[in-house]
């Protein structure tokens, strides 16, 4: 058994602020971590599926009014503390992903709050890479697998915590390749009651971008809805209702790839996926309805906490500095 480990923190009093709360939570852990293995031999086989199953209920709940995916919440949590073999986590982290994304599709297109030429061309590009991203993943130690994703889900908290986001982004011309696809359109906003027009530009590097977020989000069954509003709204000048909306669409096809990859490996367990997508589309219901309740900003924090805890619990676990 060995001492929990925390690092120093420093930088200003905002990234304290943001510090604090995983503080907070890692004190109120045991002094001593417990023996996963011994754990996982003396309790009865249904009270991890139990425990999947809440866990990611309100993974769920705070997933949905924080805009993030929840897979980017369920790989390093559910890989940390469950006694299960990462790439089992990873195979139902993109089930997850996927489940939920797919969900909310139908609604999405409907409302105008999603657009198909827009995604697929992008889709394309992230499923392609995110196939290569899962066969590395599974090909990769697994020490390696966890520092990298630790360090990667860190990476994220600091994108969330920096990135501004732009409603209506200005985009003053369209660029040739946009143009020859026809990716453009109109989309009804119900707070100003007007019909807002949209074009995109950096196209190519759009698709760039998109075959790197795809490899990622294959790698670590994370998905990528994290990266794929920034994407859509600060590179492409995606109005970000519609951003968020096509991440959900562009999410659902590339995680699918990858998900196939991990079916046909063996690496998608029924007794870990199938809990873990019930709890996840329960929680997100109740998560919808919160995003009318609760501010936007609690819930954020929430998440950039939680990120921040469970990167720094996935890294050391993958140096061997804390079971």
């Amino acid at each position: 058994m060995k001492q929990l480990y925390l690092g120093n923190s420093h930088h200003s009093p905002r990234f304290l602020l943001y510090l604090l709360p995983v503080v907070l939570l890692l004190s109120a852990l045991p002094a001593h971590a417990v023996a996963t293995a011994a754990i996982a031999s003396t309790t009865a086989w249904w009270v991890w599926p139990l425990g999947l199953f809440v866990v990611c209920f309100f993974l769920g709940m705070i997933a949905v009014p924080a805009g993030v995916g929840g897979g980017v919440l369920f790989v390093p949590i559910v890989g940390s503390f469950f006694p299960f073999h990462l790439d089992f986590v990873r195979g139902a982290g993109l089930l997850v992903a996927m489940a939920s994304a797919l969900a909310a599709g139908p609604s999405l297109l409907k409302n105008g709050m999603a657009n198909l030429r827009l995604a697929m061309p992008l889709a394309l590009a992230a499923s392609i890479s995110s196939i290569a991203g899962a066969k590395l993943g599974l090909a990769l130690p697994d020490n390696i697998v966890q520092i990298s994703l630790g360090i990667t889900v860190l990476g994220i908290a600091i994108l969330m915590i920096s990135v501004k986001k732009s409603e209506f982004p200005d985009v003053p011309k369209p660029d040739r390749l946009s143009q020859a696809l026809g990716i453009h359109g109109i989309f009804h906003d119900v707070i100003s009651g007007k019909d807002i027009p949209w074009q995109i530009h950096r196209t190519p590097m759009g698709l760039l971008l998109f075959l790197f977020i795809g490899f990622l989000g294959g790698l670590f069954g994370v998905g990528a809805g994290w990266a794929n509003v920034p994407g859509l709204n600060l590179l492409m000048g995606v109005p970000l209702k519609v951003a968020a909306g096509t991440s959900s669409m562009i999410l659902s096809m590339a995680s699918s790839s990858a998900t196939w990859y991990y079916l046909d490996n063996g690496a998608i367990l029924p007794m870990i996926a199938v809990p873990s997508v019930l709890g996840m589309m329960m929680g997100a219901r109740i998560g919808a309805h919160l995003l009318t309740v609760l501010k936007a900003s609690v819930i954020r924090n929430m998440v950039i906490a939680i990120l921040l805890f469970a990167g720094i619990r996935t890294m050391l676990k993958g140096l061997g500095w804390w079971i």
